[in-house]
């Protein structure tokens, strides 16, 4: 969800904005918010009679609009790593504890915000919806982003998927790196790299993602956020179109083998970052200022959206008396509350701390 489009050494097209990846953060972040504001209740529970088949597909089916992250992440992972296949930087490991640094900074200031409002959360009703009281070893595992690999409560919604962006990122880097070579002093072809993120894609689409038990790694995510970082490098081939269709057929295989429905959205939206680049309208399409406000801040809306939306459902637990309409108005509030707070914590605590690691020498 925190993009890399705008990281230090990755040439002047990678500083630019595009419209596109914008327009589809703006919509997944806003579908993630309203999941949550489904699924978790008392708020939703109360006013499901009014509307339960479009609650029910919030609660179901919303969700999936984090594959679109993944691939987005992985589109813009491939554009400012390797635009053109090959790693750019000497020193992987400097990309990954830089990148560790531009994720939990952010990362901390929610935690702190999430501790403080699940505790007034608490003061107004007991859901299990509310997190426990978190002890030190538990913020701790989450400051080192490895809280669900040592089996930690999350004490905020979308946590996993921090800890899974750094996974992803670091092994994407690691595997353009071996193509590469430690020691590379010359020329190298650029298919090296691209072929083995397809591989570990190939394992991921066909193996891993296809047991929950590995939900916990990079690999269960990996085919989604490889498909993004290879509709970025095959979309700039002259001989695109074939290359695309070869990888639709490959995602197509691993549906036929096990058909879930995250894959296939996964797929979608790679194929519409490739079309929008190809086409040459990523950069500027949609033209619309809320839709570029609301993808720019997507990240932040993303990070502090579950505990504002704990604190109006205590209030309307508190108050509210369950009644469905008024328990609706609350559901609003609740995601207008969540967008206000995204875009304050973007003003004041996400865009400085980017900002200080993209000045120079940072």
């Amino acid at each position: 969800m925190a993009g890399a489009e705008r990281r230090p050494g990755a040439g002047g097209a990678a500083g630019s904005r595009l419209a596109f990846v914008d327009g589809v953060k703006a919509g997944a972040s806003q579908l993630i918010v309203l999941h949550h504001l489904a699924f978790y209740g008392p708020m939703s529970d109360a006013a499901a009679p009014l509307a339960p088949g479009l609650v029910g597909w919030f609660a179901e089916y919303a969700r999936i609009a984090v594959q679109a992250f993944l691939v987005i992440g992985g589109f813009l992972g491939a554009r400012s790593l390797a635009p053109d296949g090959v790693l750019l930087a000497r020193h992987p490991l400097r990309l990954v504890v830089e990148r560790y640094v531009r994720l939990v900074v952010p990362f901390a200031a929610a935690l702190a915000l999430a501790v403080v409002l699940a505790a007034v959360a608490r003061l107004g009703m007991d859901h299990d919806s509310i997190p426990a009281p978190a002890g030190l070893l538990q913020i701790g595992a989450h400051l080192l982003l490895l809280h669900d690999l040592l089996d930690y409560e999350a004490l905020t919604a979308g946590a996993w998927y921090v800890a899974i962006d750094l996974q992803l990122f670091a092994l994407m880097t690691l595997l353009l790196w071996l193509a590469r070579g430690p020691a590379a002093t010359g020329a190298v072809p650029s298919f090296r790299g691209a072929g083995l993120v397809a591989a570990v894609a190939l394992a991921s689409l066909y193996y891993f993602n296809r047991d929950a038990r590995w939900d916990e790694s990079a690999l269960y995510f990996f085919g989604a956020y490889a498909m993004g970082a290879l509709a970025w490098w095959l979309s700039r081939r002259r001989d695109a179109a074939l290359w695309i269709g070869l990888l639709v057929l490959v995602v197509a295989g691993a549906l036929l083998v096990d058909f879930r429905t995250r894959i296939a959205v996964a797929l979608a939206v790679a194929l519409a970052l490739a079309m929008s680049l190809r086409g040459g309208w990523m950069p500027h399409w949609p033209a619309s200022g809320i839709v570029t406000f609301l993808g720019r801040i997507g990240y932040s809306v993303f990070l502090v959206h579950f505990p504002v939306m704990l604190v109006v459902g205590a209030a309307l637990h508190r108050f509210g008396n369950g009644h469905p309409w008024l328990n609706a108005l609350g559901l609003g509030a609740a995601w207008m509350a969540s967008v206000g707070a995204g875009a304050l914590f973007h003003r004041f605590v996400e865009r400085p701390a980017t900002a200080r690691r993209e000045a120079p020498g940072a």
